[in-house]
């Protein structure tokens, strides 16, 4: 591999406060070996693509609970699929760690991708999509719904984030590529922080009661 792009924006700042990338003696956000990364040093030195010095505090001092952070969103993330896998007005959840994850891309059969990702992963991260049974309106009420976590289409922080991606970060993109893209008007992301695990699942409960 010649180039990395890492965003330090997610879970190794942390806390959904801050914008920044991986730095390296290569092009800041862009890690790179060789010659491959110096026109994108010198671009960077001429549009100023730096982060500066607090927000660089902020990330390094993110690093120091990453672990810590992981651990608590994978468990959270698998028994939160787990639960919502189980619930009637779910109709189907994307999570690498349940045993029926589907394969995006439709090639590999039902279960693949969970083998894959047990074979490379020690944790199946803490991000959950899942289909509301119903259409948009009913995923729009469960979203408006839950108590703790906010309205953001980020990831990866202490506080969790759900959205509804057709309306949030595809809301401009036409409904037949959504859909194409497997986006349909009845999703829901998940995006889980560090929370107590049995309280995210009341939360989805009392939301799931009313839609």
């Amino acid at each position: 591999m010649d180039v990395v792009v890492h965003s330090a924006t997610k879970y190794l700042a942390g806390h959904n406060d801050l914008m920044a990338g991986a730095y390296s003696g290569g092009a800041g956000a862009i890690i790179g070996k060789g010659g491959i990364t110096v026109p994108l040093r010198e671009s960077q030195s001429m549009f100023g693509a730096v982060v500066d010095p607090g927000l660089a505090f902020a990330v390094g001092r993110g690093l120091q609970t990453l672990g810590l952070r992981i651990e608590r969103q994978n468990a959270s993330g698998l028994a939160v699929a787990h639960y919502l896998e189980g619930h009637p007005k779910v109709r189907r959840v994307w999570y690498p760690g349940l045993p029926s994850h589907p394969d995006p891309s439709g090639l590999s059969p039902s279960g693949r991708s969970h083998a894959v990702a047990r074979e490379q992963m020690r944790g199946f991260g803490g991000v959950v999509s899942f289909e509301i049974e119903g259409d948009g309106i009913a995923a729009a009420r469960f979203v408006d719904a839950v108590r703790l976590p906010h309205i953001a289409p980020s990831l990866g922080g202490v506080d969790s984030l759900i959205e509804q991606p057709a309306i949030m970060s595809y809301f401009d993109t036409d409904p037949e590529v959504r859909l194409a893209m497997g986006i349909s008007d009845e999703l829901v992301r998940f995006a889980i922080g560090i929370e107590d695990t049995d309280d995210l699942i009341a939360d989805l409960e009392q939301a799931l009661a009313q839609v």
